[in-house]
């Protein structure tokens, strides 16, 4: 093994190791005879019977030398300790054999907590959340979501499963034609696809709100199928207005999300379960975006202090 100039010098002798071959010993200049008394090291000869040492013939010079003496091959020895880099030169970093590239986690979202010193309340506008808005049709779940993302001082993103689901195209199930297993289907799968989005986003440092018509006797699919989607941290606030407001709002409404008075009472109907359910509930009767955004926050603050057991 050739070493390059200014390289370090190899460890010293241990007791009980063997010599390395390649190298003369370190009590020993390189081209000097052996002192009296000494055994020779390797790469001199045996002293001539009957000659002094100090006239001893001289060693042959190491260009001309043999590679090693006739005799009994060297016994075999542990290997010599790491040499440590020479000052200046760090070592090289450990290899990394896998290739791995090391991306941000995508798991659940978990349940968002205040600083361990914190005694105020927390400010939920700079704090990474998942936010479920639920409510009927015509409580404003959609205007709301948009403002409170638009207006927050940390990055914020809306899902809406409306929108979602209205990807597809053609073969489009809409549930004002009758609601059956393929209307179902697509709702499922636009939940869903909502999930994905908003993991990608929060494992990004992104804060998502989704909004969606969730109904308290439909626990397994509506409620919990969002808490498998994006992770125990979801926090689910209910917009449920009175239905005069409702019925009024969804007069407003064009195209296939304008359903008629009878569905709209029917979905208020049901939405009236959450009361008694634990999950802050704003009733935005008298709130128009703006305020309603403002008492959203106040709620969160106090979720993510206390978050509700659902």
């Amino acid at each position: 093994m050739q070493h390059a100039v200014g390289s370090p010098l190899p460890p010293p002798h241990q007791p009980g190791h063997q010599p390395h071959t390649g190298w003369p010993s370190a009590a020993q200049p390189p081209g000097e005879p052996p002192a009296p008394g000494s055994a020779p090291p390797p790469g001199f000869p045996p002293p001539s019977p009957g000659v002094p040492p100090g006239r001893q013939s001289p060693p042959v010079p190491p260009a001309q030398a043999p590679t090693a003496y006739p005799g009994p091959h060297p016994q075999a020895r542990p290997p010599a300790p790491a040499r440590s880099a020479a000052p200046g030169h760090p070592p090289p970093p450990a290899p990394d054999g896998t290739g791995h590239v090391h991306l941000p986690p995508g798991a659940p979202f978990g349940v968002p907590t205040p600083a361990p010193t914190a005694t105020a309340v927390p400010d939920p506008t700079t704090t990474t959340l998942a936010v479920l808005l639920i409510g009927p049709a015509g409580a404003g779940k959609t205007s709301v979501a948009k403002y409170w993302a638009d207006h927050r001082r940390v990055p914020t993103a809306h899902v809406s499963l409306d929108d979602v689901r209205e990807w597809v195209r053609s073969g489009f199930a809409d549930p004002q034609s009758g609601w059956n297993d393929h209307s179902e289907a697509q709702y499922r799968l636009a939940r869903r696809t909502c999930g994905f989005a908003a993991r990608n986003f929060l494992a990004n440092g992104i804060s998502c709100i989704l909004d969606d018509a969730v109904f308290p006797d439909r626990p397994v699919v509506g409620l919990g199928g969002w808490k498998r989607h994006v992770g125990p941290g979801l926090l689910p606030v209910v917009l449920l207005p009175g239905l005069d407001i409702v019925l009024e709002r969804n007069a407003e409404r064009s195209g296939n999300r304008r359903l008629t008075d009878e569905e709209v009472a029917r979905i208020h109907g049901r939405m009236a379960g959450w009361y008694g359910s634990g999950l802050p509930i704003i009733d935005n009767s008298q709130l128009d975006v703006p305020g309603t955004a403002r008492v959203l926050d106040e709620v969160l603050a106090r979720a993510i202090a206390s978050p509700p057991n659902w």
